[in-house]
């Protein structure tokens, strides 16, 4: 499939309003719900937040759909045995962890896996029943959908593709996300995933409690991290698409929904993807990680990685997040007098890193692109004996950092448990980790 040319709706949070040209006029004016809309069309509201949730914080869209969503025959729970939000399956283990890049098994890759059926839970907390945690999934897959689509009853995708271009057609319309792009498909959003190559994957953050939010600037003011115009969201494009039924009388077409941790589908006849005009604030976005303005420190020690934060999903409890998306760019370091890699750590918050391209700064050689590693609460971690003997020895002047490198780091203040998938099956967790510590060596002298 070749990369498409598309165009999108600028901000973040914005009201927006689409409608696709080939109906113009589409859009109802000074009202949501007439008794007729035009074209024929259903009016139906999708909600982000509660009827009553503040102003400032209330998320809706009303789509204005040929046929709507009710016709669908009943849910029925299909076999998903890598996607599940049981995190008792193994006994915990506070060990640093890390894995080599996910890849498909042998016997997979002859197989056509698309984005739903590549699905895998690495690692999660909390439950989707009472909408509050978080499960980490990475993606592998080598086809497309077809005639089928998902939607996530539980909670948002934040999707981080690592190797393959991704075109994701939304209810909105669609979306051309690339590695070190990221995009975010919030909760009940219909979409279907087709590659441009022949394998893709990826990581996912899914959070369960609301939804991911610009983290707030304080003393740097009105601009820097990531700014608010560099978020896209998609235009309405329509797709008037019948499949009729089989020979049993069953719609040809497939919905998956992730219900309560596990999967279903359900039936119907026609495209999800047939809204012809749509306005309002709850909307699937994609954003470039290149765009991100870095804020770092210009005369000594290593500041704290939350100035890197892209996109973070608070708790209840303020200045504590449920889940931080970080990203480490490509920037300069320039402190004095200061070891500059990330310094030695102990931390009430569980960190997942990924590494999209590159070499990640801190360690020498071991975590690669597609691969991830996990630092749970307390957990000690930091620089590897190289890095360190490297860096505390450097001659220090400004130096570019991480220049063909894009790491990330999906951040928690809950303790994360792995899955058996994680831990066993992916066969791919690394036993000697650990070593990479061994070699350090003692400094200390009275004198």
């Amino acid at each position: 499939m070749s990369s498409p040319q598309l165009k999108y709706q600028s901000g973040f949070a914005n009201e927006f309003a689409s409608e696709d040209p080939r109906c113009p006029n589409s859009l109802p004016e000074g009202q949501n719900n007439p008794q007729k809309c035009a074209y024929g069309l259903y009016a139906e509201q999708l909600s982000g937040t509660a009827f009553t949730a503040p102003r400032s914080e209330n998320r809706r869209t009303w789509l204005y759909r040929i046929r709507p969503s009710v016709i669908h025959e009943p849910f029925e729970p299909v076999k998903a045995p890598y996607l599940t939000s049981n995190w008792d399956a193994i006994p915990p283990n506070p060990n640093q962890m890390r894995w080599k890049p996910f890849t498909l098994t042998k016997e997979e890759s002859q197989m056509e896996i698309n984005f739903v059926e590549g699905l895998r839970t690495v690692c999660g907390a909390g439950d989707p029943k009472s909408r509050h945690g978080i499960a980490i999934h990475f993606y592998l897959c080598n086809s497309s959908m077809k005639n089928c689509c998902m939607y996530n009853s539980d909670g948002d995708f934040l999707i981080v593709p690592q190797m393959g271009e991704l075109i994701i057609k939304t209810e909105f319309g669609p979306m051309h996300v690339k590695p070190n792009e990221i995009c975010v498909i919030q909760q009940g959003m219909k979409f279907s995933v087709s590659t441009v190559a022949d394998e893709s994957r990826g990581y996912i953050l899914e959070v369960y409690d609301g939804h991911f939010i610009l983290p707030n600037l304080g003393v740097i003011g009105a601009n820097g991290l990531a700014n608010p115009r560099d978020f896209l969201t998609p235009q309405a494009c329509y797709e008037d698409i019948d499949l009729g039924r089989d020979a049993d009388g069953r719609g040809r077409y497939i919905v998956y929904n992730k219900f309560q941790g596990s999967l279903f589908i359900a039936r119907q006849g026609h495209s999800p993807f047939d809204v012809v005009a749509w306005h309002g604030n709850y909307v699937p976005y994609k954003y470039d990680l290149s765009k991100f303005m870095v804020i770092n420190a210009v005369q000594y020690d290593h500041a704290d990685p939350s100035i890197f934060t892209v996109l973070t999903c608070p708790s209840t409890k303020p200045g504590v997040a449920i889940a931080d998306f970080v990203i480490f760019p490509p920037r300069w370091s320039v402190q004095e007098n200061t070891f500059r890699p990330p310094y030695y750590h102990r931390n009430c918050m569980s960190e997942f890193m990924g590494l999209i391209v590159g070499n990640y700064e801190a360690k020498e050689e071991g975590f690669l692109p597609g691969g991830a590693s996990l630092h749970s609460m307390m957990t000690p971690h930091g620089p590897d004996a190289q890095c360190f003997e490297d860096a505390s020895n450097a001659k220090l002047g400004p130096t570019r950092v991480a220049d063909g490198t894009q790491a990330f780091m999906f951040e928690s203040s809950l303790s994360l448990a792995l899955t058996k998938w994680g831990a066993e099956t992916c066969n791919k967790l690394d036993q000697d980790y650990y070593k990479c510590w061994q070699p350090l060596k003692k400094h200390f002298t009275e004198k």
